[in-house]
């Protein structure tokens, strides 16, 4: 007889021969759970009102209990890397390749754990996995999410010893937390994948890595060298100058009485507006102060809130578009090309999640 399934690839059930006729066979376990769900009977049946409190309580502490065991067992687990560097970026079956590309897939090759060690990746990295949380968080398998929480931990325990970049951290927590929220308790097991008692421990550890970014206090190092503070004005101002973050001016501002002098400079926000910003967008929210002058540093914050600036990074993925290839430049992929440099394109965070939406 033809092999009947749910999916016309399969094996297909097995069957056996009766009396009656051809009968699909059934595993002695699966015969065994039937008849367990047949003996269950409502605990309010025989238990009074006050057995009823304890029972919840038991349960209660029964739910806490195993949704650790379940977080313990998915954190046990090493997260899976693969060798190679590089991705082979394809979004529909051919002839020769029958499976297609997903980002689940791609963040768990690229090898991303060791990126955020190298600086000039590591703005990069964060960027990408805030932008995963905003709204690609569902479409990670379980193996990219296990890959995906233990590199934003050792992202968080990085930021907490040496104590840089505690702002870009806190934005990616929040975002990550407000997110889950909102699937957690709008929408729930429909759309998160795995375990939901996972998912609410995971959610535990987010707001404890906030609790413990709110509590650092940033050491101050007794250095009897040159410091910020010996470096003429103009050297000052041209540090100044170089940044593309109105956030990291307003910080160093804060440094020095002469760094707080220089990060006024009107000269200064208004390069950074125009850096960031096309003249048809700052003209719109431009912020003029009582005698009628451009306030830039006010115009540069007021059109962060209705358009992206630009963004800089050190070091980015690169794709290849003669091998369509994704990869890190550093440790290339095997290119057929003439002229394998003509053939990459530096990629972008938002870039990067464009390449895996079907």
């Amino acid at each position: 007889m033809p092999f009947l399934g749910q999916d016309w690839r399969s094996p297909g059930w097995s069957w056996i021969k009766t009396e009656d006729g051809w009968k699909r066979y059934e595993s002695w376990s699966q015969e065994l759970e039937r008849e367990n769900n047949q003996c269950n009977i409502n605990h309010s049946i025989i238990l009074n009102s006050e057995d009823e409190e304890i029972f919840n309580n038991e349960e209660h502490e029964y739910a806490s209990k195993k949704r650790k065991k379940d977080h313990f067992r998915n954190d046990a687990n090493t997260p899976c890397f693969y060798r190679e560097k590089w991705i082979y970026v394809h979004k529909e079956s051919t002839r020769e390749r029958h499976s297609y590309c997903t980002l689940g897939e791609a963040f768990n090759r690229l090898d991303f754990s060791s990126a955020i060690q190298d600086i000039r990746r590591f703005n990069y990295v964060v960027r990408l996995l805030q932008l995963i949380a905003k709204s690609q968080l569902t479409s990670l398998s379980g193996v990219a999410q296990k890959n995906y929480f233990n590199i934003l931990d050792k992202i968080v325990r990085k930021v907490l010893d040496d104590h840089q970049n505690p702002r870009l951290i806190k934005d990616l927590l929040q975002d990550l937390s407000s997110t889950l929220c909102i699937l957690i308790r709008g929408e729930g097991k429909s759309v998160l994948v795995g375990n939901i008692n996972i998912w609410l421990c995971r959610l535990e550890t987010i707001l404890t890595w906030q609790q413990q970014l709110q509590n650092l206090q940033m050491t101050k190092h007794v250095n009897h060298g040159l410091t910020l503070s010996d470096l003429p004005l103009h050297v000052l101002s041209n540090i100044l100058y170089r940044l593309s973050d109105g956030w990291d001016i307003v910080t160093l501002g804060q440094v020095t009485p002469a760094l707080s002098v220089l990060s006024e400079d009107r000269q200064l926000w208004k390069k950074l507006c125009q850096y960031h910003f096309a003249d048809k967008q700052f003209c719109r929210h431009l912020v003029l102060s009582e005698e009628g002058h451009v306030e830039w540093k006010r115009t540069y914050f007021a059109l962060q809130k209705y358009y992206p600036t630009r963004e800089q990074y050190g070091d980015t993925l690169h794709f290849c578009r003669h091998c369509s290839i994704l990869f890190w430049k550093d440790s290339g992929h095997p290119c057929t090309a003439a002229d394998p440099d003509s053939c990459f394109t530096p990629v972008s965070p938002q870039h990067f999640i464009d390449l895996f939406k079907f």
